[in-house]
């Protein structure tokens, strides 16, 4: 079913509104408000989950299937580089990464669901608070799930879906198998001797230590991946001394693993760690090695995988995504509840283009229509018990895992 004008209309006002007033994780209290104001008229709505996270729930006509729908809500330490009328009001906070338009997507689906609601079944509507984790802090989806709204609770299947600067608008990709991958984030911190600039052979210098070991990790690295192995590695963060004429005592990094196999980052991480250890005693100087905020992969269900192709074809143009991305997402850990489907929404046409977490990031706003109309007809798919016609896909057809595609899910963050 397409959507009206009226309907469109009032999504691109309710984006822009979102996107004009972004707030940082565990702070959308503002956002968490204007969501609540409309979603009370759909359903009972479940308030303050982990701070500033909701959940709406339509009931269907009779008991059924249960779905659910998540929208991650937090904005980006990022400053707006856009001229638009809706660029961010807030200084140095931008939506970077499209939440605006998940939190969008997924008010009007509940908006339809409620308008008709299903012959059977129920649907929870979850707006999610802190999607993006800074070093050694918490997920919101870790957070959410703690709360006593979801604790003990199953879904038949749990759909989301992520703005996809990649695609064009009016697309909707679909991972085989795996949507999104582990990452790793680690910090080192190395210990040293300050002593005066002219005096070195008194002191421990970190910082050279530091360098040192980024150079050996980023070539360690390198020579510890085959070449069918998906991997990113970055080192996002340096800083260490205190003066100029100072030979530093003290210097860290922080960086990040992404894989999707998990042979690959067990093998890594010990490869990581290994390197920076054996580095610092090379040159007489102590460390500090901590991993955090070891999220698990985003894993696609082969059965919702199958369901997608076969319901949305003809309704929106779906891309068979044959190479999984090396993005990650707290939704990896929502697959708890039940089996997950996250789909890349295509953004690229008038506006868009720019990359996630860019400052210049931008929509077509024709793409909510298209995640409206997707997430709706898998909603009501799943309801119906059209999900049972698809059984879980062989290896080798569609849903079958890409080479170098690991299957094992590993632990939840620490």
């Amino acid at each position: 079913m397409t959507l009206g004008s009226d309907e469109v209309d009032e999504l691109v006002r309710l984006r822009r509104q979102l996107h004009h007033h972004p707030e940082l994780r565990f702070t959308e209290h503002e956002t968490a408000r204007v969501l609540a104001d409309r979603l009370r008229p759909f359903g009972r709505v479940q308030t303050g989950m982990a701070g500033t996270g909701l959940l709406l729930e339509v009931e269907g006509v009779n008991p059924g299937p249960k779905v659910l729908l998540r929208a991650d809500m937090d904005a980006y330490p990022v400053q707006d580089a856009k001229t638009e009328p809706y660029a961010s009001t807030n200084d140095g906070v931008c939506h970077a990464c499209g939440h605006d338009v998940h939190m969008t997507v997924a008010y009007g689906v509940a908006a339809r669901l409620a308008a008709d609601p299903p012959p059977r079944g129920s649907v929870g509507v979850l707006f999610q608070p802190a999607e993006e984790i800074p070093f050694g802090e918490a997920s919101g989806a870790a957070a959410v799930l703690a709360d006593d709204a979801l604790r003990g609770r199953r879904y038949d299947a749990v759909l989301g879906l992520h703005c996809w600067p990649d695609l064009p608008v009016g697309t909707l990709g679909v991972d085989r198998a795996t949507a999104m991958a582990a990452k790793d984030a680690f910090r080192i911190e190395v210990l040293g001797r300050a002593a005066h600039a002219a005096t070195p052979a008194l002191g421990r210098d970190a910082i050279l230590g530091l360098s040192g070991i980024v150079n050996l990790l980023h070539a360690g690295v390198a020579r510890s991946r085959n070449a069918d192995e998906l991997v990113a590695f970055n080192i996002g963060t340096i800083a260490g001394g205190a003066s100029q004429s100072q030979v530093a005592g003290y210097a860290e990094a922080t960086g990040t693993l992404r894989t999707h196999d998990e042979g690959t980052r067990e093998r890594l991480k010990t490869v990581i760690e290994r390197v920076a250890r054996h580095q610092a005693a090379a040159l007489d100087l102590g460390i500090r090695f901590t991993w955090a905020n070891e999220m698990p992969p985003v894993r696609n269900a082969a059965d919702l995988v199958a369901l997608a192709h076969t319901e949305l074809t003809g309704l929106v143009e779906v891309v068979d995504l044959a190479v999984p991305p090396l993005t990650t997402d707290d939704f990896a850990l929502l697959g708890a509840l039940g089996p997950s489907l996250y789909v890349k929404l295509g953004v690229t046409g008038d506006r868009g283009g720019a990359p996630l977490h860019s400052g210049s990031f931008d929509v077509d706003e024709r793409c909510l229509a298209v995640g409206v109309s997707a997430l709706d007809r898998l909603t009501r798919a799943v309801l119906d018990g059209r999900l049972a016609a698809h059984p879980t896909t062989p290896t080798g057809e569609l849903g079958a895992v890409p080479p170098g595609a690991g299957q094992t899910t590993a632990g939840v963050p620490a």
